[in-house]
């Protein structure tokens, strides 16, 4: 039961106590209250009860007061964030955190850090050049923060609340065309020891977290499927596995044929049979002559030589995932399908995120309602 904010006890005709909570001691742990008598009627008592909870609520509360907000974040990353979050995401928390936020306010008590603090903070951050993007992300880490300090009665309000931010210009994507595909494809089969990635990533739509992860007990090769049900986060030393990015990641996808073939010639390079024993069948399919998983960086760097061989433009690795979104709805897939072999959370992302693709997609189907209609 939430313990009351204010009490008013009679103690007498015409006399009140009224009892305030302020919080807990920050050293001793023990509860604070301010003890008032008032004397007159019982209007006077609520009227002056009144008074103090909104000069509490304006103010902040004792504990607010006696902490930074360096102190604050680091109780809040360790207990709040850390168990929630992705490795990979906790990490980027703390980056910002300690990027742009804590030399400015870290030596500030939580309680005295406003909507102006968070204004300037912002405006000078943009003025540095920092994107539009990165000051909304920063805002959204802080903000949760903030919240999590209102939840603890530390704070009255979150001091990010109401916070104009700068637009963010949402970046455009670009997305591969058939032929382009078919050169990119051509090239990187006769030039490259990853063509059975490539193919799988521009016929599937996988984040790149998601096909790095693969192992050779997620392919179905009865169905010819493949399973997404991690993610892996790789660096030059190290390299660990995560849970997807939501829920509706995990997911079965259907392979095309050639990407099947060409991972059971994978398979068969690194001397696997094709049901694979006890625990090659487990081992990761994509990895380097050292067998170590692949970073990113690693990847992309193939991605773009391979790019300039088959004289295609400079597109980023991500990009694979969205021209397998197009392709696959220029062809007439279902939005729905798509949605699901993306992992998208929802099917209003997909129209959304793709819906320059389906001003074509109408026109074809309105043309086809047509011919029936008017024979």
């Amino acid at each position: 039961m939430a313990r009351k904010q204010g009490q008013i006890i009679a103690r007498g005709q015409s006399t009140w106590l009224v009892r305030i909570y302020q919080g807990r001691d920050p050293q001793t742990g023990t509860r604070k209250y301010l003890n008032q008598t008032i004397h007159g009627p019982l209007r006077e008592a609520q009227r002056f009860l009144n008074l103090k909870l909104q000069q509490r609520d304006k103010t902040g509360s004792p504990r607010a007061a006696a902490i930074s907000l360096n102190q604050f974040l680091d109780q809040w990353l360790t207990s709040v964030a850390r168990p929630k979050l992705r490795a990979r995401t906790f990490h980027d928390y703390e980056t910002l955190l300690r990027l742009y936020i804590r030399p400015v306010l870290g030596t500030r008590l939580i309680g005295t850090i406003g909507q102006m603090d968070m204004q300037e903070l912002y405006a000078q951050m943009f003025e540095r050049g920092l994107s539009a993007r990165t000051i909304e992300y920063t805002n959204a880490v802080l903000e949760s923060a903030f919240r999590q300090a209102v939840r603890w009665r530390m704070l009255a309000e979150d001091p990010c609340a109401g916070v104009d931010l700068p637009r963010v210009k949402r970046k455009e994507m670009d997305a591969l065309c058939v032929e382009e595909c078919r050169q990119f494809l051509a090239v990187a089969a006769a030039e490259s020891e990853w063509f059975a990635l490539f193919a799988l990533a521009l016929t599937t739509g996988m984040r790149p977290s998601e096909y790095l992860a693969l192992k050779w007990s997620d392919i179905g090769w009865q169905r010819g499927t493949a399973s997404v049900s991690r993610t892996i986060q790789v660096s030059r030393s190290a390299w660990t596995f995560d849970d997807t990015k939501r829920k509706r990641s995990r997911r079965i996808v259907k392979l095309q044929n050639f990407v099947l073939e060409a991972l059971r010639g994978l398979q068969n390079k690194q001397g696997i049979g094709v049901e694979g024993n006890c625990c090659s069948a487990h081992k990761l399919i994509f990895v380097t002559q050292a067998g170590m998983p692949p970073t990113q960086r690693v990847v992309k760097r193939e991605f773009r030589r391979l790019l300039a061989k088959a004289g295609i433009r400079p597109v980023r690795l991500y990009d694979l995932r969205h021209t397998a979104a197009t392709l696959g709805i220029a062809a007439g897939v279902s939005v729905k399908v798509i949605s699901d072999l993306l992992g998208h959370a929802s099917i209003s992302f997909t129209l959304e995120r793709y819906s320059h693709v389906l001003p074509s997609i109408q026109d074809e189907a309105a043309a086809k309602v047509e011919k029936l209609l008017v024979a």
